[in-house]
């Protein structure tokens, strides 16, 4: 009878060999794994920062906008063209763009030739940068404002001289809280509150506003508006832009300007967008430049190891076995992911294989078979599992096994 050729099968790894094998190439190269981490883990680090900042303060931005509005138009006298002087506006101007359709609410203000001092002792050349203005009772309403501390005017208070003071004025002329009075065209006014910051409006916010009726009969005010605050429906918003101007000066309606306080915030937020994206790609390049210098790491170590996943090869470990080993190391460091990658290489030459034949290997054929001794075949296996180191030096040209040795006995065995 024809006897039946030995088959060498690969010997199991349990997993604390699994777990010691894949660990090697961390102890052995502690600096590149410190060095690949720290690198990968300053590169997500810088994304998320970058990332995180600009769509926190853009964020920021649009939530004001969303809360200040961006369907209010300001509607303000605009200059003749021959005369080169500011054209007034009707008196009854804001009650003209309040019957436009699609308007929702109306304010207005009226500039008074005054300055606004704590007392009389001040020389009144010295203002402040503040300015005396009638509101009607409408304003703070179209405005969306509210009051720090204080009350509002209103029908009543609106017909004596009682004031309500911007922050940015309250500030200045050194107003903390309701009750205080100021010198206003030799009189005193008392001041019923100060308002809260007003981004959209930084005019009203360094006034000093007074009721629409005390300013004509005490202030020396004609009626005539200087500004218009208006807000309207947000789908309507560009219609009502167009029909302002016709309808507040039908004959001359260029000599009307009307303008969106809330373009501004509009364009900062878009800048922000733009710059957020700006360093979003140079993150993305930085993330680049370190995933080409971790593969150059991961090649350079494949290079250093051939030798090693070779030998593990000859002596009967499978790609299957080397991968597994691998994979211990490979979630804790990209550069431990060289062994998966080293395990793809392909086989040793037969005359390698050959070179760690053991007793019992076959002569026929045209390759040398590794077999196993015929009643000691799972202790064989079990100790050249266990015998082989996890990582094997590159070996010396002098301890190299000659490439002909045994094939070539085995060829002239054949032969004879």
């Amino acid at each position: 009878m024809r006897r039946r050729r030995s088959v060498l099968k690969p010997a199991r790894l349990t997993p604390l060999d699994i777990l010691h094998t894949g660990m090697a190439g961390m102890r052995n190269r502690p600096m590149r794994v410190v060095l690949s981490a720290l690198g990968i883990a300053i590169g997500i680090a810088t994304m998320i920062s970058v990332v995180g900042i600009s769509a926190s303060s853009k964020e920021e931005l649009l939530r004001e906008l969303d809360k200040l509005g961006t369907n209010m138009l300001v509607v303000t006298p605009g200059t003749d063209l021959l005369s080169q002087k500011e054209v007034p506006m009707a008196k009854d101007a804001a009650g003209r763009v309040a019957r436009i359709d699609g308007v929702e609410q109306v304010g207005a203000t009226g500039l008074l030739d005054h300055t606004v001092r704590r007392s009389e002792k001040i020389d009144d050349m010295i203002t402040g940068g503040i300015s005396v203005q009638s509101a009607t009772e409408d304003l703070l309403t179209t405005l969306r404002g509210s009051m720090r501390s204080g009350t509002w005017l209103n029908a009543a208070t609106g017909k004596y001289p009682s004031v309500v003071l911007g922050d940015v004025a309250a500030q200045r002329l050194g107003i903390t809280e309701p009750g205080q009075r100021v010198y206003i065209d030799n009189e005193y006014f008392t001041v019923l509150g100060i308002l809260d910051e007003l981004p959209l409006t930084p005019e009203v916010a360094r006034s000093a506003l007074v009721g629409w009726e005390v300013g004509r009969t005490r202030l020396g005010f004609d009626g005539r508006p200087t500004t218009i605050y208006e807000r309207s429906a947000d789908d309507r918003v560009e219609s009502v832009h167009g029909l302002i101007p016709r309808t507040v000066d039908p004959q001359t309606p260029h000599n009307v300007e009307v303008t969106d306080p809330s373009s501004g915030l509009q364009a900062k937020a878009a800048a922000e967008g733009a710059f957020s994206n700006l360093l979003l790609g140079l993150g993305g390049v930085a993330l680049l430049v370190g995933g080409v210098g971790v593969a150059n790491t991961m090649i350079i170590s494949v290079l250093e190891r051939r030798y090693e996943i070779g030998l593990r090869r000859s002596i009967g470990a499978t790609r299957g076995q080397i991968r597994a080993s691998s994979s211990p190391s490979r979630c804790c460091c990209p550069d431990s992911a060289v062994s998966s990658a080293s395990s793809w290489a392909p086989p040793p030459p037969a005359a390698t294989r050959s070179a760690t034949a053991f007793p019992g290997w076959s002569r026929r054929g045209r390759s040398a078979a590794v077999s196993p001794p015929p009643s000691s075949s799972a202790p064989w296996r079990a100790s050249t599992q266990r015998s082989a180191p996890p990582i094997c030096p590159r070996p010396s040209p002098s301890t190299r096994p000659d490439p002909g040795g045994p094939a070539e006995s085995a060829q002239a065995d054949d032969n004879s």
